[in-house]
């Protein structure tokens, strides 16, 4: 029997998988699944700065490093990942600028082609992944995908994110989207952070 692959569904739940509050947790930082639940991939945190979104079989989907500026200063300098193969070639990267870093990320996807995924107010729960800046006073750009955010555990503050993707994406486009959307929550929950959210 064959996995499913990562990049095919329409829509895929990134979170952080259930744990106990009272046991040290030992399992990957985020996992990937379908909507049903049938698990796709999972995120391991290496050392806070570079993580690893790895399929079922160990097969390496995207390596992602965070860079940032050098303390004191880092929060008020951008937040850049840069995404890389199995072979370690580079294949994207994500940039979140400004004091509320979560507001937006400018994606480069493998081909180059620029997107922005970008929540429109400070309340959303949803991001909207477009080619054009939704805030910038013109026509409403096309919607190219969607995330949406919940707490599964308020007690420990889980997050997990549906992310809707169009047909407008390939699979390398989607490969970016699905991690930029873990830079999302890299930016938003710092590990060793608590659980307060932006």
């Amino acid at each position: 029997m064959t996995e499913p692959d990562l990049f095919a569904p329409e829509a895929v739940v990134v979170g952080q998988p259930k744990r106990s509050k009272w046991r040290t947790y030992r399992g990957p930082a985020l996992a990937v699944s379908t909507v049903e639940g049938t698990p796709l991939a999972e995120v391991t945190d290496i050392d806070h700065t570079h993580f690893v979104l790895a399929e079922a079989s160990g097969e390496v989907v995207v390596r992602i490093e965070k860079r940032s500026w050098a303390e004191p200063f880092q929060q008020f300098g951008p937040v850049r990942f840069h995404f890389a193969d199995g072979a370690d070639r580079e294949i994207g990267a994500a940039v979140a600028r400004g004091l509320v870093k979560s507001r937006q990320l400018s994606l480069r996807t493998e081909q180059g082609r620029r997107l922005l995924l970008t929540r429109l107010n400070p309340a959303s729960v949803e991001w909207r992944l477009t080619e054009a800046d939704p805030g910038s006073g013109d026509p409403s750009p096309e919607i190219l995908g969607r995330v949406t955010v919940s707490t599964v555990d308020s007690w420990l503050g889980l997050q997990q994110y549906v992310v809707e993707m169009t047909p407008r994406l390939d699979a390398s486009e989607r490969r970016a989207f699905v991690a930029s959307v873990v830079c999302l929550h890299l930016i938003r929950r710092p590990p060793g952070e608590g659980s307060g959210a932006a």
